[in-house]
């Protein structure tokens, strides 16, 4: 198998868990709406191994594969390159608040957990939809160069 052909493999794999990290942060978000606390934290831990496994696929397809030529132009390559750039900031970003989630309720600091989490759960949703939403333009709706 060559490298391409493995970087092909890992490209949908990480866009399924994409999906289904977006997917479990809907239900972590509604289980805790409802007070479920249980159900919230099952979630919630779903989310960050799917994620995890995201980023640990997404170093290994890129360092077998490099980046890919986004084969749109014009206002097409505008919004690719709006949607990769912020989802790229925002995925940095998401790392050390998730941590400092996990630290929070670690130490039982659930107020504190809920405050920040405000402000977490929008950018995680964002940056596990916009996964997606890049692995389909770049994949499937123009293709790669």
């Amino acid at each position: 198998m060559s490298a391409e052909e493995v970087g092909a493999a890992i490209a949908p794999l990480n866009a399924f868990l994409n999906l289904t990290s977006a997917l479990l942060l809907v239900g972590g978000f509604i289980a805790i709406r409802t007070r479920s606390v249980r159900r919230h934290r099952a979630f919630m831990l779903a989310a960050l191994i799917t994620s995890g496994l995201f980023l640990v696929f997404y170093v290994l397809r890129f360092s077998i594969t490099g980046t890919h030529r986004f084969a749109g132009e014009g206002w097409a390559r505008g919004m690719y390159l709006f949607i990769l750039f912020t989802h790229m900031i925002l995925a940095a970003l998401v790392v050390p608040l998730v941590l400092r989630l996990l630290y929070l309720v670690s130490r039982r600091r659930f107020h504190a957990h809920a405050r920040l989490a405000r402000w977490t759960y929008p950018i995680w949703m964002y940056v596990s939809v916009t996964g997606l939403l890049v692995y389909l333009l770049l994949y499937h709706v123009y293709g790669y160069l």
